[in-house]
């Protein structure tokens, strides 16, 4: 039986992990951070997403960590309804939820923190631990995230270009206003363009907010999190009062601005023993709300025909000619929405759901 060294204990790497102890694999997850590093912000997962989950964390243990959305309802900046549409079981949760539910069903020995994996110098094509040692796998699954040094070591030619839009991603704990959203997913929008605020209900007392800005009209530097807050406050001041209500009550120490990058041209998803998941495979831009289900059924595929062949090179071909053409439809939705995104209100087509179907 194959055994495989997964790199990465983030969503894809636990989702991987997750399959492979279904199905009685061998395997390891190696993770350059530290546990306690892995949290961060959530996610929207549409029905498909959450079936390829219930398969591996129990339904009603998920519905205790996160929330079933009823609507997805866009506003003016200023609070006039432009849209409402019936959400179909799109599920809201934060990432240290997924994280540590997907971690539960790991054994704490299969799992190795604080452990980086770097291409091998001597071995073209081979990978070692940090310390010089070798891997011990047939296999090595890539899950690192969508700047991925692996995959760009073994890709020299990839280019990654920075794409027209920027984010602020936070949570709050407060009831009262996580009362006031109902269960619902809601966005205001700026008349002229290029400008968000979106409001997500994770559970009864917290949601997650997030802001999209054009980065050539909004240039947002690094910066503290108390001068972070202050832009936010400017630029958002003459919002809907909910909106300006939220940068107010908020806590900063986790706040992240996210430089949203994606790759000019897909690699292959495999070279030789090595295959890539997930954001390292495919970076996809927010706007498709379709990271964590592509995520979960690159794993299940990958594991299916890991389980069904024999011959390594046919199992990633299969892999990749499963997946590949899925993912070309979600970048090329993530491209028009960004691009709707980009538009003055006016100019954009009605009822555009932040969501990539394929």
């Amino acid at each position: 039986m194959k055994k495989i060294a997964v790199v990465g204990a983030g969503i894809s790497g636990l989702s991987m992990a997750n399959y492979l102890e279904k199905h009685k694999i061998d395997y390891h997850v190696y993770e350059r951070r530290k546990k306690k590093d892995l949290a961060g912000h959530g996610f929207l997962i549409p029905q498909e997403g959450m079936e390829y989950l219930y398969q591996i964390i129990d339904p009603d243990l998920l519905l205790k960590h996160g929330n079933f959305l009823k609507k997805y309802i866009q506003y003016t900046h200023t609070g006039k309804i432009l849209a409402e549409k019936e959400l179909n079981h799109v599920f809201a949760i934060s990432r240290h939820a997924l994280i540590d539910l997907l971690a539960q069903n790991i054994s704490p020995e299969k799992i190795t923190y604080e452990q980086t994996i770097i291409p091998d110098d001597q071995q073209k094509g081979k990978l070692k631990l940090s310390d010089g040692r070798d891997i011990d796998a047939d296999i090595t699954v890539i899950s690192d995230g969508s700047k991925s040094r692996i995959r760009s070591s073994i890709f020299k030619d990839e280019t990654m270009k920075l794409v027209r839009e920027s984010e602020v991603v936070n949570i709050i704990q407060d009831k009262e206003i996580a009362d006031s959203v109902e269960n619902d997913f809601i966005k205001f929008h700026h008349e002229e363009g290029g400008l968000t605020f979106g409001i997500l209900k994770l559970t009864h007392d917290t949601i997650l907010w997030y802001s999209q800005f054009d980065n050539e009209k909004y240039m947002i530097n690094e910066c503290s999190a108390e001068n972070l807050r202050k832009y936010m406050l400017e630029v958002f001041e003459s919002w809907h009062s909910l909106v300006p209500s939220i940068i107010k009550k908020s806590d900063y120490k986790n706040v992240h601005l996210w430089r949203v990058y994606e790759l000019e041209k897909l690699n292959p998803f495999y070279k030789e023993n090595t295959v890539f998941i997930g954001d390292t495979a495919h970076p996809l831009i927010p706007f498709t709300s379709q990271g964590v289900t592509s995520a979960l059924k690159d794993a299940f595929v990958l594991t299916k025909y890991l389980v069904e062949e024999e011959n390594i090179k046919e199992t990633f071909r299969k892999y990749e000619a499963k997946r590949k053409p899925e993912i070309e439809v979600h970048i090329n939705n993530g491209r028009t929405l960004l691009n709707q995104f980009l538009l003055p209100l006016n100019q954009q087509s009605e009822n555009i759901l932040p969501i990539s179907y394929k």
